[in-house]
């Protein structure tokens, strides 16, 4: 169960709405929150609690999250809403703040901006971003060097996976939203070597 006896709900929750392999996801994702909150000085409970919860609605129907997306209040852009692997971030946002009665922006924030990213991310906001991308279950090119960033350094660390992440989408010719340019641009002063993966 989970690492936080009160949160067996959450777990449980979450293992109902996701397949095997994403719910094995959430669980890594949500103890390399952990460990990145230890790391910082961030809130451990809560950082664990948002990493868990982060792909809540990323196996839903499209057409839901699409809906939760657009009824959310959370400033979806147009390139957002355009691109369907986008939507689970803000529509999961959404669905803790209006199904789960979390009312904690901080949560909410790092799940909505979990996949996009933006400037001046809070701490717990960053550290949910970048567990995502050093949970246990990931493997591409690069993973173990990511990972020595997220526990060196967290600002250079969303700095080098925000120049990974965007040349995967221009790769894939998909939508950049306006958030990702603007958490480029922002955290870019903090690669002073224009270190990349």
């Amino acid at each position: 169960m989970s690492r936080y006896e009160e949160f067996d709900d959450y777990e449980k929750l979450i293992k109902e709405r996701l397949s095997k392999k994403r719910f094995t996801h959430s669980v890594n994702v949500a103890e390399a929150c952990y460990h990145l909150a230890k790391r910082y000085g961030a809130d451990e409970k809560r950082s664990y609690l948002a990493g868990l919860l982060h792909d809540i609605m990323k196996e839903e129907l499209p057409e839901k999250q699409k809906q939760y997306a657009a009824d959310s209040g959370l400033s979806p852009d147009p390139a957002e809403l355009s691109a369907k692997q986008l939507w689970h971030g803000i529509a999961g946002a959404y669905y803790v703040r209006e199904m789960l009665n979390i009312t904690d922006e901080e949560i909410i924030g790092a799940i909505r901006y979990h996949t996009v990213g933006c400037a001046r991310m809070t701490l717990i906001e960053k550290i949910v971003y970048l567990g995502d991308m050093i949970s246990e279950d990931r493997d591409y090119k690069g993973i173990e060097k990511m990972r020595e960033y997220c526990h060196k350094n967290i600002d250079l660390a969303m700095s080098v996976a925000l120049i990974y992440q965007i040349q995967s989408v221009c790769g894939k010719c998909s939508s950049l939203p306006v958030s990702t340019f603007e958490a480029y641009n922002y955290y870019l002063k903090y690669n002073k070597e224009r270190e990349t993966l």
